[in-house]
């Protein structure tokens, strides 16, 4: 399906934007901690036309049969579901947290196509999110820069849609530059693009995907979220990213086992993003794969978010002459990314498609992906 068919003539605009992996730094946004994601070449293009009157009809590639529709007057999460929610809900936002007057506005008709996979952990939702966000803006003459379109898309994935994510996705989506990661502090929101010199290194990033379909909406994400603020009121602070790797045997002392050991993961793997930027500008992206299997016997023991078939393919990437490995994305199902000679590619594919064979696993999906611009109109 296309615009033209669905709505019967063409599109005025396009936008697109793209999805996003995140090479350290996992749960850490919520955190007021640090992250570095990069956008990937792998994108969710809006094609839209303004209305004349104030309603949002949208229809995607992905449910061909369906339009949704919502006036502007309408506007409340009570009135969105399914993943139409995630265009709705921008509208809304852009009401409610940036203070937008939509009172004289007109509406549109959206169409959304993607090649961002689902439910891997490449942050679809946002590379929808951001691409609309960016749209509307423009469309609306709204104003806003992209570091406000990420509060926007935050705050409409946590309150229309219902899931307690951080602001990396959208962060990374808006702001990502070619070959280059986003080095973000989540509490001040100060950004930073940072070399990855994968090219000239003669490395990729292979992503695993376990087609383990994960959801953020429900409890595992949010009993974890629930956990680190316990842990950060027990410590007198304000978030976990004001706990030091020498405050941990004080929070030892504090908190029960399994909430030590969340907030462990959250304060060591903030520490992880800071030393992975200094090697990155340091010595380069070949240096920092140590960093990166931390991080995953982090996520694996600490944070308990990994799955079988995620360590699996870890250890397998990693046993086959990765650089580095781990698991990427709010977990309980996903994708892992290794860090590869470009020439080791298709060995270590082929090791890892063949371990999930023997241990009865769904075949995976591996492909490379390449740090990409962010949102913008095409």
């Amino acid at each position: 399906m296309t615009f033209q068919q669905v709505y019967g003539y063409e599109p005025a605009v396009r936008y697109s934007a793209p999805g996003r992996v995140n090479l350290i730094g996992e749960h850490t946004d919520y955190n007021d901690g640090y992250v570095l994601p990069f956008a990937i070449d792998r994108r969710t293009v809006a094609s839209i036309a303004q209305r004349d009157d104030r309603l949002i009809r949208v229809a995607s590639a992905f449910e061909p049969d369906a339009v949704h529709e919502l006036s502007l007057d309408a506007l409340s999460p009570e009135n969105m579901d399914g993943w139409s929610a995630y265009v709705f809900g921008i509208a809304w936002a852009l009401r409610e947290q940036a203070g937008a007057d939509l009172s004289d506005k007109t509406g549109f008709d959206v169409f959304i196509e993607s090649d961002v996979p689902v439910g891997a952990g490449l942050s679809s939702s946002a590379a929808i999110e951001c691409g609309v966000a960016l749209a509307f803006t423009d469309l609306w003459e709204l104003g806003l820069d992209r570091k406000a379109l990420a509060r926007v898309g935050q705050y409409s994935e946590n309150h229309a849609v219902g899931a307690p994510t951080g602001i990396m996705d959208q962060s990374a989506s808006l702001l990502g530059e070619q070959d280059a990661v986003v080095f973000l502090d989540c509490r001040t929101l100060d950004t930073a693009v940072v070399d990855l010199a994968l090219e000239a290194n003669g490395l990729e990033v292979l992503v695993i995907d376990t087609r383990v379909e994960h959801a953020h909406a429900t409890g595992g994400y949010k009993a974890r979220r629930d956990s680190c603020e316990r842990g950060a009121a027990a410590m007198g602070v304000e978030a976990l990213r004001d706990v030091a790797v020498e405050d941990l045997p004080r929070a030892q002392e504090l908190l029960d086992d399994e909430t030590f050991r969340r907030v462990r993961h959250i304060v060591t793997e903030d520490q992880r993003v800071l030393d992975t930027v200094r090697t990155l500008r340091e010595q380069g992206p070949r240096a920092i794969g140590e960093l990166l299997v931390a991080s995953h016997a982090s996520m694996r023991d600490d944070f308990e978010i990994s799955v079988p078939e995620l360590d699996l393919a870890v250890e397998t990437a990693m046993a086959h002459g990765a650089v580095g490995a781990r698991m990427t994305g709010g977990g309980f199902g996903g994708a892992a990314i290794a860090l590869v000679d470009r020439e080791a590619r298709g060995a270590i594919t082929d090791a890892v498609t063949s371990a999930f064979a023997s241990a009865g696993y769904r075949e995976p999906t591996v492909f490379t992906v390449h740090a990409a611009q962010g949102a913008r109109r095409d």
